[in-house]
Formats: C-alpha cells, structure tokens, sequence
C-alpha cells in the first residue's frame, strides 16, 4: 500500500503590542464578523520566523521581529496548521497593502472585551492564548549537508 505524502496548509501570525498596549488587529474581507491577528499561509520553502514579519507588513505595513511562539493549532476541517508568534513592534506605518485586508489598527485588547472584537472562538481562544503568554516556545530554522544553524528565537524579550 502506497501512502500519500500529507499535505497541509501551514499558516502564521503575530500577537503584537505597541507601546501603550494595544493589540494590532486586522479584519479581512472574507471574515468581516471579526478582526483577527495578523497573518497569513507561509510559501513553500519559507522559513516560519520569516513568513510571520513578511505577512504582518503585507497587510499592515508594520516591521516586526518574532520573540517565540505562544501556541500551535490544528483546523481539521480545513487542514490548516497554525503558529501563533507574539512579536515585537520595530517600526512602518499603517498601510493597508494586502487586497484581502478591509481594516486594521491598535485596540485596547483584554480578556474582558474580546468578545467586541474577535467574534469566532479559534482566533479567540489562539489571543488569549499569546495575551497571557509569559514564557515562549523557542523557534530554530536549519539547512543540512552541512547542518547550519540560520536562525533561533529564544523567547528573550
């Protein structure tokens, strides 16, 4: 019997503050009933760290860097699955690039008020997850032939 090699939708996104706390928050066209972190499908080859700042510019034109990751999740139904990155804010301007993106912007996220916000209960319970995160998953990206290390998050703030 021949087993099919898996195939599965690989998505990220980040969990980010700024300097007085608020949370940046995206809402999409196809899901205008709730915002959402930013993020998106990692391309094939992209290392994870790397398609988490590509996809928090795209649709917001923030630069961020990854700290660690605050949680993984599995979407059976649609084969999806996800890491969720808590990031630190480096610098850009808000600017809506990606065509999927209707809005985004910094809200005063707590426990208290996502419900206002976000609407389905995998993006809330994958917030709420990274708003109380206080240790990280650390994150390394490799090549071999010879075994290099090209990248670690460690989860240092």
């Amino acid at each position: 019997m021949i087993k099919e090699t898996p195939k599965h939708i690989v998505a990220v996104s980040a969990f980010v503050l700024n300097k007085i706390g608020e949370t940046l928050l995206v809402k999409t066209h196809n899901r205008l009933d709730t915002w959402e972190p930013p993020g998106g499908q990692v391309e094939l080859g992209e290392p994870l760290d790397i398609a988490v700042c590509r996809e928090v510019f795209e649709e917001t034109g923030f630069i961020i860097t990854p700290i660690g990751i605050t949680g993984v999740y599995y979407h059976a139904t649609k084969q999806i699955l996800s890491v969720v990155f808590r990031a630190k804010l480096i610098g850009g301007e808000l600017t809506l690039q990606a065509e999927e993106i209707r809005q985004a912007r910094f809200t005063k996220l707590n426990s208290e008020n996502i419900d206002e916000y976000i609407t389905r209960p995998h993006m809330k319970s994958r917030t709420l997850d990274a708003m109380k995160a206080e240790h990280f998953i650390p994150y390394e990206t490799w090549e071999t032939n010879p075994h290099h290390l090209l990248g670690r998050i460690d989860g240092d703030h």
